[in-house]
């Protein structure tokens, strides 16, 4: 009988050790949230005091907050290509591209977790703008699913009504129970149009809390209001999140639930949105999973990439890119910061981020963008624009498109059409020099470039060679001379825009105001 209850004990204890695997290894679910365009530095956990993001700065506190989080490309449609993909901006062929046709080639990793076990959706803005179809040439979700019926009343007219919070607690309620979920918020906020006046008016903000704005913007009253109301746009987002964290809380899911709060790009202004600077591509991160982040609390320096977002994603869903039929992914999962201690986990020779446009809004002649690639390692950045005779932010004559319309837009523009003040349509509208370094704890507008001082060179040649050595790598072909490939993919609107308003058409250009087309 000995050897009878030895092998019954055996076997209460390998089950209670399966279960105890099997809960261990449950699969955890994903809520991917992304506020569209916001810089990272108006988030108040990381000190900003005229922003209060409570929701964010609770996901840092209970989780990791991310000091060094860039997306290679500043712009809405390529950056979030970037996440859903985990490819560079050069390794998405037309997708490198804002206004895209999104090629069926490049399976996203909410597609590929949908075919698995997942349930999979979103709300608000998913991937946009530009167009994605299937090989049949139907209408292509990349993030399978929306949820975007329920409404609620917004508190201006430039918020979304979509009721977010909501419709996230109407797609968990169609999810089976004990199904692992993969949900995108998308907030629209605080992408333009404000109404003006708003954050003071509606969020009871006062222009004393802004005593300095970004060097490159006149320091006027008109600015003022419009980064306020750019404010509170940016709490609404968070107010949102809140409702989120409430739902996962009534739900039971919070748990086990890794969430991931970020933005697109930087704020729609001038200099930022759209350009590659650190005001551009430097964006908020804080990252919870109370199930799987070990020592909670923690702020990461190191540099890490939105390409690391879908590696993440499907390495903690248990996979790979090959298993899932998707194309190689660039970046590297985000897990190896989950169970350390420490502050610095990846080692200095791999601590740093590539960057990467080519093109944003149409309005140039030929539809052509402006290329840029840089590099961003041990605090400085550098950056090669390889077609500086080109408008960074537009043709002057099709009204600078790369640039949203805004009242801190038209400003600038007027000061330098009545000639009182030139500087600030240099530094938000002007051409670039070829190659650009700065050194970024003390110059993070980017506005004392460093490329042709003697002191600085050991570091230039440093960063462009190791720029140069990792496109090769990723087989660009910018790197290779064939650069030319992005200007020719058709954008999926709006093309020939320059070619048409030059004829006399009225195009349609409704991100960009009236006053700011130069009169010819």
């Amino acid at each position: 009988m000995k050897p009878f209850f030895l092998l019954v004990g055996l076997f209460f204890l390998s089950s209670c050790g399966f279960t105890q695997v099997t809960k261990t290894a449950k699969k955890p679910n994903i809520l991917f949230c992304i506020a569209d365009d916001a810089t990272w530095k108006h988030m108040s956990a990381y000190g900003n005091t005229w922003c209060s993001t409570p929701a964010f700065d609770e996901i840092a506190k209970k989780g990791l907050l991310f000091e060094n989080a860039y997306t290679p490309n500043a712009k809405c449609g390529p950056s979030r290509s970037i996440v859903l993909t985990g490819r560079n901006t050069w390794q998405l062929e037309a997708a490198a591209n804002h206004l895209a046709y999104f090629p069926t080639k490049f399976k996203t990793y909410p597609e590929a977790l949908s075919e698995k076990e997942y349930f999979v959706g979103y709300t608000g803005k998913g991937w946009a703008p530009g167009s994605s179809l299937n090989k049949d040439g139907s209408k292509r979700e990349l993030i399978v699913k929306q949820y975007n019926k329920i409404k609620k009343k917004a508190p201006t007219t430039g918020i979304s009504k979509v009721d977010y919070a909501a419709n996230f607690k109407k797609f968990l309620e169609q999810k089976k129970e004990g199904t692992p979920f993969c949900f995108w918020y998308g907030g629209k906020e605080p992408h333009r149009d404000y109404e003006y006046g708003s954050g003071v008016k509606v969020g009871k903000k006062k222009l004393s809390e802004l005593e300095k704005v970004f060097p490159y913007w006149p320091q006027s009253e008109v600015v003022k209001n419009d980064i306020l109301d750019y404010a509170f746009e940016l709490e609404y987002f968070d107010k949102q999140l809140g409702q989120f964290l409430k739902v996962l809380k009534e739900t039971g899911e919070l748990e086990n639930t890794i969430i991931v709060v970020t933005s697109d790009n930087g704020m729609p202004f001038p200099r930022v949105k759209g350009l590659s600077y650190e005001h551009s591509n430097h964006l908020p991160l804080a990252v919870m999973w109370p199930n799987g982040i070990k020592n909670p609390g923690r702020v990461i320096k190191d540099y890490v990439s939105f390409i690391d977002f879908a590696a993440t994603f499907i390495d903690l869903a248990g996979y790979n890119a090959q298993d899932l039929g998707m194309q190689p992914i660039e970046g590297k999962s985000l897990k190896r910061f989950f169970n350390s201690n420490k502050s610095d986990v990846v080692p200095a020779k791999d601590d740093y981020v590539i960057l990467g446009q080519e093109r944003h809004d149409v309005g140039r002649p030929n539809d052509t963008g402006y290329p840029v690639r840089g590099i961003v390692k041990n605090g400085f950045m550098y950056l090669m624009n390889y077609e500086n005779d080109r408008w960074p932010a537009g043709n002057p004559e099709t009204g600078y498109t790369n640039t949203d319309g805004s009242p801190t837009k038209t400003e600038i523009l007027n000061l330098n059409r009545s000639g009182k003040n030139q500087e600030y349509w240099k530094q938000n509208f002007g051409k670039h020099p070829k190659e650009e370094l700065f050194k970024l704890g003390d110059d993070e507008s980017c506005l004392n470039n460093l490329a042709s001082l003697e002191q600085y060179q050991k570091v230039k040649t440093e960063l462009r060679s190791l720029l140069e050595s990792e496109l090769k790598k990723q087989n660009d072909p910018r790197i290779y001379g064939k650069g030319e490939v992005f200007d020719n993919y058709v954008p999926d609107r709006n093309a020939h825009f320059y070619e048409r308003y030059m004829r006399g058409e009225k195009v349609k250009s409704g991100w960009i105001n009236d006053s700011d087309f130069e009169k010819q």
